[in-house]
């Protein structure tokens, strides 16, 4: 991630919003690449006065809205073929199991499993494209989508943003209050938001022991 964020620190701000749109647009579709890494290390580069945070959390923003959309067209247009196809040529991200997985969380959660599916890896990737596969309502999979993308790409920039801001101003020892403040809040905000994330991939193992009906909804 360090490298990453070299890297992107010798681009211009303008390149730099792009990439982040980019990676994550093309991750959302379907296709595995480090989404997260790329907006963990512009968001870190916000902190250092790079890069503007508000422009940073709206391309990420926008690649994931976006993105997601375009995989649910894809995967409603191809189908369970293509869940396999993708399977064949990503087997170690997107195999039988994974796939299995996530289609277990969304008969289970439903649109739900799309919003906290942005906070896990798996379900970030497959999302769009298996909600189109399973031909889950456009409608309420765009409001999932647009706020999972709107809470993932605002709440992770920002929160590194002031966490980076915060440290800095406890390099130059100004305030030991305001460090301890935001390591809190980003702690118990990022715990509660993996803890309700983890329980999607939770429910897997619960499905293996008692089957769920494919069009459950919550």
């Amino acid at each position: 991630m360090i490298d990453v964020q070299h890297w992107l620190s010798a681009l211009p701000p303008g390149v730099v919003y792009l990439i982040v749109a980019g990676v994550i647009g093309v991750e959302s579709m379907g296709v595995p690449l480090p989404g997260e890494i790329v907006l963990v290390s512009s968001a870190l580069l916000a902190a250092t006065g790079v890069v503007e945070p508000h422009w940073v959390a709206s391309a990420a923003a926008f690649g994931a809205i976006l993105g997601d959309s375009v995989g649910y067209a894809v995967g409603r247009r191809g189908g369970r073929p293509l869940l396999a196809r993708l399977g064949r040529r990503f087997p170690k991200h997107l195999g039988p199991a994974q796939i299995a997985r996530a289609e277990q969380s969304f008969a289970r959660h439903g649109v739900w499993a799309v919003f906290f599916g942005r906070f896990v890896a798996l379900l970030r990737i497959l999302a769009g494209p298996l909600a189109g596969a399973l031909h889950v309502p456009y409608r309420r999979f765009l409001v999932a989508n647009a706020a999972g993308g709107l809470v993932w790409a605002f709440g992770t920039t920002y929160l590194l943003y002031s966490l980076g801001r915060a440290a800095e101003h406890w390099l130059k020892d100004i305030s030991w209050a305001g460090l301890v403040l935001a390591v809190l809040g980003g702690l118990v905000s990022t715990w509660w938001l993996r803890r309700r994330a983890r329980r999607l991939e939770s429910a897997t193992t619960t499905d293996e022991v008692e089957p769920v009906a494919a069009g459950t909804d919550r």
